[in-house]
């Protein structure tokens, strides 16, 4: 495995200044944004899909720094009932599988998507209780009306470009633990995976060596992105897990993004690690680093040292001792 970044903060830097910074860190990855909600700071698309001498430039300034490009990631809602966001997030999306396949890349991160209650829905709708029935009819209208169909045009296009799709389990959307994942999965076909993120595990009260070992089985894990959640168990006693306070007010959330090793501990990453290697991942490690009590640097160096401390890099030995 290798331990890179997902580059979004540090998008105030040139293309150039953040590979720069990102190898000063020791890091042999970066996973960059193309569009949708993590913007796309570092990646002219059109520019790039128009001129195979600027995809190589592009490239060579990624490689002659010693890195590769893990992943490309344009988180959006491709099915949303707002019709200019979820044809903005299909465009994206489409360009950058297309891009992806042009520049060897072998993964595009994105949300699998929440669509409304009926056509003429104005805003997603999440259902998150089977009762009263109406929310099951809502997520059954869901995922045959939109989500399957949606993702199977969309994985038969990665399948042509050799592509694998890598979407994050995130709440809100409707691919959002691990049977959610294997459901669509079985419904499309297996250019769709994860992009798994522990941290979005953590708060929905899954554990996520259970979730690698789980994703694994099937060959599911396309990326893995490493963050943290802090539990806090007095706020979630007053508000639940559902918490629907803003990020930003940490002293009474239920929950809140860490950077690596401030919510759990490097035995739990280790262990982590282990079991993806264990179940066959040997991908990148990419650190996503959303932590709203520290600086960038700060939490961004120390998801670095942390994970260094913990990260299988090398393939394992003959085992000499049998």
């Amino acid at each position: 495995m290798k331990l890179g970044v997902f580059t979004v903060l540090f998008s105030e830097k040139t293309f150039e200044e953040m590979l720069d910074h990102v190898k000063e860190a020791g890091l042999k990855a970066v996973e960059i944004g193309t569009g949708g909600y993590p913007g796309n700071a570092h990646c002219d698309m059109d520019s790039l899909l128009e001129s195979e001498e600027k995809r190589q430039a592009y490239l060579e300034k990624v490689s002659s720094r010693g890195l590769e490009i893990s992943a490309f990631s344009c988180h959006g809602n491709p099915i949303s009932p707002d019709t200019q966001f979820a044809n903005e997030s299909d465009e994206a999306l489409m360009k950058t599988i297309e891009l992806a396949g042009k520049m060897g890349v072998q993964v595009v991160n994105c949300f699998s998507g929440t669509a409304g209650d009926h056509e003429d829905a104005k805003y997603p709708n999440w259902p998150v209780t089977p009762w009263p029935n109406e929310y099951s009819d809502v997520l059954t209208w869901q995922w045959e009306e939109k989500l399957i169909p949606y993702w199977k045009r969309v994985g038969e296009f990665a399948e042509k470009h050799n592509v694998k799709i890598g979407l994050e389990l995130h709440g809100g959307f409707l691919v959002h633990t691990p049977h959610t994942m294997l459901k669509l999965r079985e419904a499309t076909n297996d250019a769709i995976g994860a992009n798994l993120d522990p941290s979005h595990m953590w708060w929905q009260g899954i554990d996520p060596v259970a979730a690698i070992k789980i994703l694994g089985k099937a060959n599911a894990i396309h990326h893995f992105h490493a963050k943290d959640t802090y539990i806090d168990q007095d706020n979630v006693n007053m508000y639940g897990l559902i918490d629907m306070q803003p990020y930003g007010e940490v002293r009474t959330r239920a929950w809140t993004f860490r950077s690596v090793g401030c919510g759990h501990s490097l035995q739990e990453w280790s262990d982590m690690i282990s079991a993806l290697r264990t179940f066959g991942y040997d991908h990148v490690v990419s650190i996503e680093h959303e932590d709203p009590i520290m600086s960038i640097d700060e939490g961004f160096n120390r998801a670095v040292k942390n994970l260094q401390s913990v990260l299988i890099e090398d393939q394992p030995s003959d085992m000499w001792w049998v």
